[in-house]
């Protein structure tokens, strides 16, 4: 192939490298010169042009690159006509990619010319997704090394293996504490899982957490025509003599791996029974977010057999995306037998409902708002009380005289809730777990309640926000694990933080309470006068 500048009319036949624009010409790269482009570029006054010619025994980079596509496009691989050395190859039909990996190896190996790009094996794929590319760096390459590429690409070096299983089993084992809703959360997502890939769950179970009355569920499934069996454990499996593990093999099945280097979903075990497979989840398949249930899951729903070796090669790249379930080192909490949480009283409002007067600075039963709910919190299991001040700053620290406290200021009071949030987060001591978010007007919180929230927060259980609730309703105060912290500090104008508690739902633990207690916040002088009548 000759590479270099010509006269336009020593140009015929090469191609361009180059768009080139002089005044009103405009000539794109790889057009191929002709009669009518020298007589363009010699009006033009261009006297040189970069052009490339093809040598006896080259191939167009077009022709190079659908070649190379279709000899590596296997069954549900379409492939795109070659334009400007690229062809595209495309699923034909959802299911999952397959890739022999050393077949890409060898073909980007011929020569620097050629390249072969894909997506991440065994990703699940629709129907019409790109897969792959093919794309030759110059204009054209060799012969040799066309022939070679092919030569080297295996059959179906790339291929999409079809969804097959379709009647799915579900089994949910219980244990006292945990709620039906998360169970029905649980078949929820599952369910969204499995539509992709054209699969139902076509009956589940609810049974206690144990070995036999388990194993009777997995064989009745297996009964109906079950062609994978799902088994959600009330408990994670510890060991392979585990309740899951067991129930598996009294029916005659076999475990064949339990563990996988991904995380989340390091505690997922793969068995099967009667020749059908049998997936022990990890707790983190409750949630949507990806993690290493899914990566197994859609390769056994296209038919694909996971051995030991195919789940002992995860680990590079199984560190997935940060999850805010996933353990943390800690420090020891400062109040024995309780979590290090802080408490924050919001106390930096404008009162602008009130038509005037600072609601904080009213009195109820001869103590003023403000004061009410930093004693309440000076008195739970809290390990510091911070109060945020902001409007009438001086007059609120006056109210709390005495109160050991830790005030800080908020310049920013008037621009919302958000503000004063942010403030309190920010001065939590550094060895604190969490935080837990209280407003300076609603007076009927008392110290059992804080300390109800904080019994609660779990976070080795999962339980990283916990909120009281009553009838459905959640109200305040709400507990955050330090985990939410950078995202409380984005909080912005004065909306709180219920979008959040929305957006991490899977690690909210819900408080039930009674009476009006975490919702009545004075707002208002009829609320005022309200409270002190009741």
């Amino acid at each position: 192939m000759k590479f270099g500048p010509a006269s336009p009319a020593d140009a015929i036949g090469g191609v361009t490298v180059h768009t080139l624009r002089q005044g009103a010409l405009v000539l794109k790269k790889g057009t191929t010169i002709g009669p009518a482009e020298v007589e363009a570029l010699t009006k033009a006054g261009v006297d040189e042009i970069v052009v490339v010619r093809l040598d006896e025994g080259d191939v167009s980079e077009d022709a190079a690159a659908a070649s190379i596509a279709q000899a590596v496009a296997g069954e549900g691989v379409n492939v795109e006509r070659a334009f400007t050395g690229r062809a595209n190859l495309f699923a034909a039909r959802p299911g999952v990619l397959v890739i022999d990996r050393a077949a890409v190896d060898r073909i980007n190996d011929v020569d620097e010319a050629i390249t072969f790009a894909t997506l991440a094996a065994f990703k699940p794929v629709v129907e019409g997704e790109m897969i792959a590319t093919v794309k030759l760096i110059p204009f054209g390459v060799e012969g040799r090394l066309r022939d070679a590429a092919v030569a080297v690409a295996g059959k179906d070096t790339l291929r999409i293996a079809p969804y097959v299983i379709r009647k799915v089993g579900v089994v949910s084992t219980l244990l006292p504490g945990l709620a039906p809703k998360v169970i029905d959360k649980t078949l929820r997502v599952t369910a969204e899982r499995l539509a992709p890939a054209g699969a139902t769950i076509i009956a589940e179970r609810r049974v206690p957490h144990d070995e036999t009355v388990l194993a009777a569920s997995i064989k009745e499934l297996l009964g109906l025509g079950a062609e994978l069996v799902i088994v959600f454990g009330a408990s994670a499996i510890a060991d392979r003599r585990d309740v899951i593990p067991a129930a598996i093999t009294e029916i005659g099945g076999a475990v064949e791996h339990f563990g996988m280097p991904v995380d989340p979903g390091n505690l997922l075990l793969i068995g099967s029974a009667g020749g059908v497979p049998v997936l022990g989840a990890p707790g983190c398949a409750r949630s949507p977010v990806e993690n290493g249930f899914d990566w197994v899951l859609m390769r056994l729903l296209a038919g694909i057999k996971v051995k030991r070796s195919d789940l002992t090669g995860m680990g590079v790249g199984g560190l997935l995306m940060e999850i805010v379930t996933r353990p943390q080192p800690r420090t020891v909490p400062d109040t024995e037998g309780n979590r290090n949480v802080a408490a924050i009283v919001l106390a930096a409002g404008r009162s602008t409902r009130m038509g005037g007067p600072n609601k904080l600075l009213a009195e109820l039963d001869g103590k003023k708002l403000a004061r009410i709910v930093a004693e309440q919190a000076l008195a739970s299991k809290a390990s510091e009380v911070i109060v945020v001040t902001g409007h009438q700053a001086e007059l609120v620290e006056q109210a709390l005289d005495g109160l050991k406290v830790k005030f800080v200021r908020n310049p920013d009071f008037a621009g919302g809730l958000a503000s004063s949030v942010k403030a309190g987060i920010a001065a939590v001591s550094d060895s604190a777990d969490g935080a837990i978010v209280c407003l300076g007007d609603m007076p009927l919180i008392d110290a059992k309640l804080i300390d109800r929230l904080i019994e609660t927060f779990a976070p080795d259980r999962g339980h990283l926000i916990a909120v009281p609730v009553s009838e459905g309703r959640r109200g305040n105060p709400v507990l955050w694990s330090r985990r939410f912290f950078k995202e409380l500090m984005t909080l912005d104008g004065d909306i709180g933080a219920r979008h959040l508690i929305t957006k991490h739902a899977e690690v909210v633990a819900e408080v039930p309470v009674e009476g009006d207690s975490a919702f009545l916040d004075i707002d208002t002088p009829q609320a005022l006068e309200a409270a002190r009548r009741g």
